[in-house]
């Protein structure tokens, strides 16, 4: 895919047009990244994608899950999907599926479409899809649907707390 120009970008070398809670965490853990603001959302990895002017894969989902009715964020990339009974070995869970839109708001503190890898509202355990780490650099959302930062996959996953695992869905 061919890098795109970011003439309707405005980029950022702070974490002004991060969401205030993404932008704590980002000052609490004494990074200072560049968050991107565009004028469409990028809500799915495609349009994040698409707007950053990377490959899919690049981006990272924050994506939350109810393993046994227990919040869980697994980072996937953006161009694979979250395999749930690898998701629900790895957590010994019972059943485990998509958390609805007020969940998600109520655990992390960001919109679906807007939630950053870390600086949730509550601790969750976190499992990393080793994909991520195939990666130099990794795009996230920095809170908003219209924000995004870049930083390399290994310092997200720590950030997070996560653990890295196998969880993506492979073809047949």
């Amino acid at each position: 895919m061919a890098r795109t120009a970011f003439a309707s970008v405005r980029a950022m070398s702070t974490s002004a047009d991060a969401h205030p809670l993404f932008a704590a965490a980002l000052r609490e853990l004494g990074l200072e990244v560049e968050v991107r603001r565009f004028p469409d959302a990028t809500r799915t990895a495609a349009q994040a994608a698409a707007a950053v002017g990377c490959e899919p894969a690049e981006i990272v989902k924050s994506l939350i899950f109810e393993a046994d009715g227990v919040p869980v964020l697994v980072l996937m990339d953006g161009a694979s999907r979250v395999d749930l009974d690898k998701v629900r070995a790895e957590l010994g869970a019972q059943h485990v599926g998509r958390a609805n839109a007020d969940l998600v708001r109520e655990t992390t503190g960001y919109a679906i479409g807007g939630v950053p890898p870390f600086g949730h509202r509550t601790r969750t355990t976190v499992l990393a899809d080793r994909g991520l780490l195939a990666h130099g650099t990794v795009w996230a959302a920095a809170g908003t649907p219209h924000t995004v930062f870049p930083l390399d996959p290994k310092s997200i996953v720590e950030h997070a707390g996560g653990r890295v695992v196998d969880v993506r869905e492979h073809a047949p």
